[in-house]
């Protein structure tokens, strides 16, 4: 439970609707994620949400004592992220606070995601899909590291619930209508 609700503060919509006024679920993609918030908020208020995202994903784990227990934490904090109860039940993707979970619950693997999602929208210009590519790649590698067998089976449930959220995004990105990075 407080998984949950940690992964629930709607960072991105409180930030931009204290600092600029803006109400993310009406502007740009609609979601409060970091991508929108760059799109409406600029560069700056993207990176502090996204590292105050994966801060709430770390705190969850952190807060949830160990083992099994704390990759529960973890997947709360993520399923809080996305449906949050102060907005609805219409939150983020979760990609930054998953980030912040499994950075604590499994740094290998975490980062060498991270590093697939920055290469991958280095190159394409896309976060969705740096997002996608980082998502399905976690639980591959997680599975072959050795570790905590709660840690993959959370790993496996994070991905399915992100790629879900990032449904539309494929679509788009299999027409090419896709935004990319400044545009």
């Amino acid at each position: 439970m407080i998984g949950y609700i940690i992964g629930s503060i709607p960072i991105g919509y409180l930030a931009t609707q204290g600092a600029r006024g803006v109400d993310l679920r009406r502007v740009g993609s609609g979601n409060v994620g970091a991508a929108n918030v760059y799109r409406t908020s600029g560069l700056g208020m993207a990176i502090a949400v996204m590292f105050a995202d994966a801060a709430k994903g770390a705190a969850a784990v952190l807060l949830g004592g160990g083992g099994s227990n704390a990759v529960a934490a973890g997947v709360a904090a993520v399923i809080g992220h996305i449906y949050p109860v102060w907005l609805g039940f219409k939150g983020g993707k979760g990609v930054a606070t998953a980030s912040g979970a499994f950075t604590v619950l499994s740094p290998l693997p975490a980062a060498i995601a991270a590093a697939a999602f920055a290469v991958t929208v280095a190159r394409s210009r896309f976060v969705s899909l740096g997002s996608i590519v980082a998502t399905v790649l976690l639980p591959a590698i997680e599975w072959m590291t050795p570790g905590l067998r709660a840690v993959d089976i959370g790993a496996t449930i994070v991905a399915a619930l992100i790629l879900f959220r990032h449904r539309g995004n494929m679509v788009r990105l299999w027409s090419r209508t896709e935004r990319a990075l400044g545009t």
